[in-house]
């Protein structure tokens, strides 16, 4: 017969079993402390950053408000101050060409600030959400309190369908023709000899003249312009 896998002791059995008298368990150390010091590590870090930051946000102010009081920066301000027609001519097709001459007045009232005007720009004439002719401005730099008178040249062909004819028709007639001169131009700002960065200016002009004749003098009845920014 082999041998049992355990030995049992003399006067002992598995209900009365107990440890060695000098046994002693092994005591248990939790991780809390640990766990408050990674907190408090990290609760440092989230206050560290946050100070930083109201830091450089009040330092931006700061600059902001010198830049504002040194510099008093104003808005250029752009004008249509007059239109010529070279061509304004009927085709057999229903198109209709044209050929206009724009004088666009750009006003730099600042005195530490002047302007470059980049090459990407774009004017275009437009009757009733039909393009009439399309042209740019040109690319220069504008110095600090400066008038700059500028005549561009605008071309273009476009459909005169017989809606388009009946409206126009009424419109000379009537002597009040609306047009729209829309301007887009990206704009860099120079504060003494260093241009920032570029942001692009939208104008709108909405003119009312009284004819479109080619080689007449044209009226403008009013003209109303809007501006927008966008960076």
């Amino acid at each position: 017969m082999s041998a049992p896998p355990y030995v049992m002791l003399e006067g002992s059995s598995g209900n009365n079993f107990r440890p060695p008298p000098y046994g002693r368990n092994v005591p248990r150390y939790h991780s809390d402390y640990h766990k408050r010091s990674s907190g408090r590590s990290c609760y440092r870090r989230i206050c560290w950053c946050y100070c930083c930051l109201f830091v450089l946000i009040v330092i931006l102010a700061l600059l902001v408000v010198y830049f504002y009081a040194v510099y008093e920066p104003q808005m250029p301000s752009y004008k249509v101050e007059k239109l010529e027609v070279k061509a304004f001519d009927v085709q057999p097709d229903f198109s209709l060409k044209t050929e206009f001459i724009v004088t666009v007045i750009a006003d730099n009232p600042n005195s530490n600030i002047g302007f470059v005007y980049g090459k990407d720009s774009s004017v275009i004439v437009m009757y009733t959400d039909s393009n009439l002719c399309t042209g740019k401005l040109p690319n220069f730099h504008q110095g600090e309190k400066n008038t700059t008178i500028m005549k561009v040249d605008l071309k273009g062909k476009s459909e005169f369908g017989s809606g388009l004819q009946e409206a126009y028709t009424a419109s000379r007639d009537n002597k009040r023709i609306p047009l729209l001169v829309k301007v887009k131009v990206p704009v860099s700002v120079v504060v003494g000899n260093f241009p920032t960065r570029q942001f692009v200016v939208f104008v709108n002009c909405s003119l009312l003249v009284d004819n479109l004749a080619p080689n007449k003098k044209i009226s403008i009845l009013s003209s109303n312009n809007t501006f927008d920014l966008k960076f």
